[in-house]
């Protein structure tokens, strides 16, 4: 009977202790998954192509149409015109209303023999020269010569939407003195090759450092005091927060970065700071890596005549690759997240030409950018934190298969 009692409450505990384990797991899989959803419809719709090619700042232009080409003409609807797009009969060119974060007036198609074909730009005094014109272009203002002889202006800058202007073209316009235009901009490229400015700088000085010295602390150093506090003090760097790391390479790596040239915090102390900040997690798994390899495998290379050197490059630590390669994950996502460490290092300004000894912004800290601003762009920042799930998620998979690669190859 007594049994029966305690085998009794010892189910309910254990029903218990489910239900808690179950509960909580269920909670932080709803909370992630809200946190993706909201992230998902707030930036999905902002993910396109433009996005990853185009530059942040948006280039501005002053131009004007040729003389000899500066008239109207009779042109006929193209084929393929969107219904929300309108089109100038008179001048040949396709207008449409676009709002990305503010309504604007976008050129997006020019028919053949159109006066838009035969374009200058006056931006830089005393030295016009030939424009493109580029499918995109978005129409600020445009000066213009009416049927009674006077000049007048007409554009978005005046609140005017693509059937406005159309209707201005058409109707009243019989020279065009000049036009401003500009870009979209609004693009993450500059951000994206600061990213990888980081990637390759900060993996290029902590890997073969922080494999180093996990190899001689397992492999080398013998069981002491000394390597004891190394351990600790590896450990202890790994919960230093980051900014602490940012102020650091600003008051120390600054100068180093200043021999090459430097003169305002830069890309190359970022890389650096970011390599240190690296260390502890590198150093780590690999000496775990390390540590599972069987000591029968070292046993049997020396038993081979093999070196003990020859043992440690050429058994141990291909073995230990897999590992190794998890910690190299770890970093690689460490460095797309990180933020605090680079507003120090690297700048905020979103540079679009970012250079190794020049600022930039990565991911992370274009997302803080955003929401930085007076008015925050939640869909930007959504859109780039989908980018960033997105590369981390494809690398995961892809250090998966390449772990599984090496592993079959050595075992």
């Amino acid at each position: 009977m007594i049994q029966r009692q305690r085998n009794k409450k010892r189910r309910w505990s254990d029903y218990i202790c489910n239900g808690m384990t179950y509960g909580a797991s269920a909670i932080s899989a709803i909370v992630l998954a809200a946190i993706l959803f909201f992230v998902f419809i707030k930036g999905a719709s902002s993910i396109r192509w433009d996005l990853f090619v185009q530059d942040y700042w948006p280039s501005n232009y002053s131009i004007t149409i040729e003389t000899d080409k500066n008239k109207v003409g009779e042109f006929e609807v193209p084929t393929s015109l969107d219904e929300d797009a309108y089109f100038s009969k008179k001048w040949g060119i396709v207008l449409k209303d676009e709002k990305d974060g503010e309504e604007s007036v976008v050129m997006t198609q020019i028919v053949p023999d159109s006066p838009f074909h035969y374009l200058l730009d006056q931006s830089v005094k005393n030295n016009i020269s030939s424009f493109q014109w580029k499918e995109g272009l978005m129409l600020e203002k445009l000066d213009y010569v009416d049927k009674q002889g006077n000049t007048s202006m007409a554009g978005s800058l005046f609140m005017q939407n693509a059937e406005d202007i159309v209707k201005v073209l058409d109707e009243d316009v019989t020279q065009i003195t000049s036009m401003y235009v500009k870009t979209k901009g609004g693009g993450i490229r500059g951000s994206i090759i600061s990213t990888f400015y980081l990637l390759g700088i900060s993996l290029l000085f902590a890997l073969p450092i922080g494999v180093s010295a996990a190899l001689y602390l397992h492999e080398y150093a013998r069981k002491n005091k000394v390597c004891s506090w190394l351990r600790s003090m590896i450990e202890m760097l790994t919960g230093v927060p980051s900014i602490l790391y940012g102020l650091m390479g600003v008051s120390v790596l600054f100068p180093v970065t200043q021999m090459f040239g430097a003169t305002t915090t830069n890309l190359l102390l970022g890389g650096l700071t970011l390599a240190i900040l690296l260390l502890p997690t590198i150093i780590r798994s690999t000496e775990e890596a390390l540590r599972v390899i069987p000591q029968s495998l070292r046993d049997g290379s020396l038993s081979l005549g093999a070196t003990s050197s020859q043992t440690i490059f050429k058994v141990v630590l291909p073995c230990a690759i897999p590992g190794i390669l998890t910690g190299v994950l770890l970093s690689i996502g460490r460095v797309i997240g990180e933020s605090a460490a680079l507003i120090y290092t690297i700048g905020t300004f979103i540079n679009d030409s970012p250079g190794l000894l020049t600022q930039g912004t990565s991911l992370a800290v274009h997302i803080w950018s955003m929401m930085n601003m007076e008015q925050p762009n939640f869909e930007m920042a959504a859109a780039i934190s989908l980018i960033i799930l997105a590369f981390v998620c494809l690398l995961n998979i892809s250090m998966k298969i390449l772990s599984k690669y090496w592993y079959r190859k050595w075992n």
